[in-house]
């Protein structure tokens, strides 16, 4: 099928009109910058508007409909306080060091799409969405004459100055600052709350690191805290594990059958073979014009479908008579989950390979501060500098530091 391919169109004068948004967690969130208005403005990351946050954390927590444009403005809201900190303190950073660090932050979730990480390896193969921000900015640089060229060194840290990556993609950076604060203000789970004022206050640089002032220890050992539950409260509550697991189970059977969606652009990643997964720049623009209503057209339309199987996952998702889920800490009997598979294909009247979309495990894993891969560092008064875990009485040790996993199974509730 022919898709027609809208130029991108190089802007001949940019605005110079001081924009001023009004955001539900931070207030007002001032835009003053030509580029960074256009930026704003352009279809790419307006498409932000229509891929939900949290994914399906809705069907839990009924307030969490915030979009990831509502997420990247609120992490460049931050991006703005923490580098305005740390030129108060006589870092050097330049305007175009500034500007960088603004617009890596605001396009940092662009290569994002569906459902966020929901469907991040079920539409695309092998392709993070990390990799398709990168090739976006890289089209936006040239769209903009390489207004954009200190924003990508920063974006994948080859920039001299590492803590303007850090602020971006560290163990501290004002991601998790923004979705941590977010996500708690519109789930309404008070565990989640963290003091990123106090936190963004105390950030200070030695050595091209960026490090915390020993007076925010106990506000980053919360923030570390209210990361743990957050991800067991909510992120990984076993509701949204469920519709999360539903939706690739819809994907993976209606590539299987070769069902067809309401989307012409979804259309197009349902049939792509395997040697095209990896072909990013053929299907950029394609993948710019998907979002979450593409995604729950073709679930809806799929409800009516002739196979029974797409057709009941497709109406358990709308209904949200989800698949039941149980969790524990160590894997399940593989005897019980044959056990289920056959009473599921019998109940149904399909075969057991066909009932493996209605009874399967998975294991779920979040890590309150790996002491071998996470360093925030905290910068004492006489010049000395600990991680955080090796301060005195720290809250975050060994107790803190170990993977907490958890097997899950799914089955159809009705047995």
């Amino acid at each position: 099928m022919y898709i027609c391919r809208q130029p991108f169109n190089k802007t001949a004068t940019m605005p110079t009109v001081r924009k001023i948004i009004n955001d539900p967690v931070y207030g007002f969130i001032t835009v003053d910058h030509p580029l960074i208005l256009q930026i704003i403005s352009h279809p790419w990351y307006q498409r932000l508007r229509n891929i939900h946050q949290m994914a399906f954390a809705h069907l839990v927590y009924p307030g969490a409909v915030h979009s990831r444009l509502h997420h990247s403005l609120g992490a460049y809201h931050l991006m703005c306080i923490a580098l305005s900190e740390l030129k108060g303190k006589g870092i050097e950073i330049t305007p175009d060091e500034e500007l960088g660090a603004k617009v890596a932050i605001l396009l940092h979730d662009i290569g994002h799409g569906p459902f966020s990480h929901a469907l991040e390896n079920e539409l695309i193969k092998d392709v993070n969405h990390e990799a398709i921000s990168i090739l976006l900015m890289q089209k936006l640089n040239e769209a903009f004459d390489g207004q954009l060229n200190t924003t990508i060194e920063i974006f994948t840290n080859k920039h001299p100055k590492k803590f303007l990556h850090q602020l971006v993609s560290g163990q501290l950076d004002v991601d998790r600052l923004d979705y941590l604060n977010r996500d708690s203000f519109f789930t309404g789970v008070a565990e989640g709350v963290i003091g990123y004022d106090r936190i963004l206050k105390m950030l200070t640089v030695k050595d091209g690191e960026l490090m915390v002032e020993e007076k925010a220890i106990y506000s980053i050992e919360k923030f570390l805290v209210s990361r743990r539950l957050m991800y067991w409260q909510v992120y990984l509550h076993k509701t949204v594990v469920s519709a999360e697991q539903t939706l690739q189970k819809i994907i993976q059977r209606a590539r299987e059958i070769n069902a067809t969606a309401t989307s012409t652009f979804l259309n197009i990643f349902l049939t792509l073979d395997k040697n095209e997964h990896s072909k990013v720049n053929d299907w950029l623009f394609e993948f710019c014009q998907l979002d979450d209503y593409d995604v729950m057209s073709a679930v809806k339309h799929w409800q009516m479908h002739e196979d029974k199987i797409l057709s009941l996952l497709c109406r358990s998702l709308v209904e949200r008579n989800l698949l039941k889920v149980k969790l524990q800490a160590e894997p399940f009997d593989k005897v019980f989950v044959k056990e289920k598979i056959k009473q599921v294909s019998e109940k149904l009247a399909i075969t057991e390979k066909e009932a493996g979309y209605f009874v399967f495990t998975g294991e779920t894993s979040n890590t309150t501060y790996d002491l071998a891969d996470e360093r925030i560092n905290i910068l004492f008064k006489d010049g000395t500098i600990k991680d955080i875990s090796k301060v005195d009485n720290a809250l975050i040790q060994h107790n803190l530091s170990g993977t907490v996993k958890k097997y899950y199974i799914c089955y159809l509730r009705s047995l």
